[in-house]
């Protein structure tokens, strides 16, 4: 009975709450002379538990975990899907990606039906602003380094959408080390780039090659006192399954694809700490907004990444597959060493973003995130989002409040309250029918407001997606050691 009055009391005022956490302030904002840089380090399929500050005593990750303690951890970090290409989506337009038509999976892909709009031209809409673009509006240079899975089409290129450099390559997943005559990738968008359609592979390792880049971006603009943004886009450590010998002989004590994992983390903490490492060299640390995040929850089943105490992975509704390490730090605007409670987006990060390098919340086209600067350095309090969705065709999830309900293609919709069960065992929806249809009345309304999706998934990797979910829920948790 408690959870029905909570309910319904959540459900009773989301209006005016949701639209007063959309209200700009003022006090985010910043003059131009002020101006922070930016450095967004990104991972690619890391597990949600596979980090020291964690609690992981498995990984190495001491960079990323002095992070945590430079600044604010977010306990409840989500992206806007649980694939790579969709969560990117979200993630550099700060609006649902669902909005645009990019709902179903990666682009372009051979998972997709036969009947997708674009065919191999698909991408986000080029009429769509990036993050890049708003903040080249504020006078930055800006950089993309890594993995784009945003368009493989020339119309699409980074180049073309915000920032001014580009080095890394077009598609979803390439190898660590370098391609040549005998060792050729799978697609043509999987070989390393150096802005438009210049071709060049590396040597050494790749993780570190885009620290490489990274650390010469920085060094430039610092030499030229412009404020900068950069987009390290890792693909670590999602598969091929590659690491150096040196850093698989750091965890003597494992096997298979968990020691291979777990190599391939401790190269992206090097990368991310040298980097850390470039800014306090250069004196401009002080200045410079840095997050860490990942783009959806670990697959266990392809790299043996964990999200424990989790349930869920990649490509599901579950908090595994949702739910990801969100780290920000800002010296002297956020507090150090701190946690945040409430549920927040990657959708976020482009107002919060936009708002710091000094432009108005108002002037970002139909955003669905919010700045997080003000709930941070105590000037607004609450939750920044009173309601939160995710969709992949039939499949849907909202979470309003504390309250999660997900709707499946092949059983009933299932209800959650997160703050008693984080591993979303104790099904509460023949508890609280009326919850659950106001909950399916919210979802609807919102996706009424939608796009039609611009390409499906196959109906079998639909059925893949649902198969491993079931696999990786609680009960099912020690298959994941």
């Amino acid at each position: 009975m408690k959870y029905i009055v909570i309910a319904l009391f959540i459900l009773g005022f989301i209006p005016s709450s949701y639209a007063a956490s959309k209200t700009p302030s003022s006090d985010s904002e910043v003059s131009k002379t002020k101006q922070p840089n930016i450095v967004l380090l990104f991972s690619d399929d890391a597990g949600y538990a596979d980090f020291g500050f964690h609690g992981s005593d498995v990984m190495k990750t001491p960079n990323l975990d002095r992070l945590a303690k430079e600044g604010v951890r977010f306990k409840q970090g989500y992206v806007s899907d649980p694939t790579c290409g969709p969560s990117r989506a979200g993630l550099i337009t700060g609006r649902y990606q669902q909005r645009f038509g990019f709902e179903e999976n990666n682009v372009p892909g051979y998972m997709s039906s036969n009947s997708a709009a674009d065919g191999w031209e698909m991408g986000v809409p080029v009429d769509e602003t990036t993050m890049g673009d708003y903040l080249k509006q504020q006078g930055y240079a800006t950089a993309f380094y890594g993995k784009w899975h945003l368009g493989g089409a020339d119309k699409y290129h980074p180049t073309k959408r915000g920032f001014d450099e580009f080095y890394g390559f077009r598609g979803g997943a390439r190898s660590f080390f370098a391609y040549n005559e005998k060792r050729k990738p799978h697609h043509e968008l999987d070989y390393n780039e150096r802005n438009f359609g210049q071709m060049e592979e590396f040597e050494g390792y790749y993780t570190d090659v885009l620290a490489d880049e990274t650390i010469d971006f920085i060094e430039r603009n610092a030499k030229q006192d412009k404020p900068f943004f950069t987009f390290v886009s890792f693909n670590a450590p999602h598969t091929p399954m590659e690491a150096t010998e040196e850093d698989l002989a750091q965890f003597p004590h494992l096997t298979g694809n968990r020691k291979i994992v777990a190599a391939m983390m401790l190269a992206l903490d090097r990368a991310s700490g040298r980097i850390l490492d470039t800014l306090k060299k250069l004196g401009i640390d002080d200045n410079t907004i840095v997050i860490f995040t990942n783009d959806n929850g670990g697959p266990t089943d392809k790299n043996a990444s964990s999200n424990l105490p989790l349930s869920g992975t990649k490509s599901n509704h579950l908090e595994g597959g949702i739910r990801v390490p969100f780290l920000m730090k800002w010296p002297n605007k956020i507090k150090e060493n701190t946690t945040f409670d409430y549920p927040v987006s990657t959708l976020d990060l482009l107002p919060t973003f936009y708002a710091a390098a000094g432009g108005k919340v108002e002037n970002i086209e139909k955003t669905d995130g919010v700045d997080l600067l003000p709930y941070l350095n105590g000037s607004k309090e609450g939750r920044p989002h009173e309601v939160l969705y995710w969709k992949k065709d039939v499949r849907a999830t909202i979470r309003v409040g504390d309250w999660k309900m997900i709707r499946f293609p092949d059983r009933p919709a299932e209800l959650y309250y997160l703050p008693h069960d984080l591993k979303e065992d104790n099904n509460l929806a023949a508890a609280n029918p009326d919850m659950v249809k106001n909950m399916f009345k919210m979802l609807f309304k919102w996706e009424s407001s939608l796009e039609r999706p611009r390409w499906l998934l196959q109906r079998k990797f639909e059925n893949y997606d649902i198969d491993r979910m079931d696999t990786y829920r609680s009960k099912n948790l020690d298959k994941q050691k």
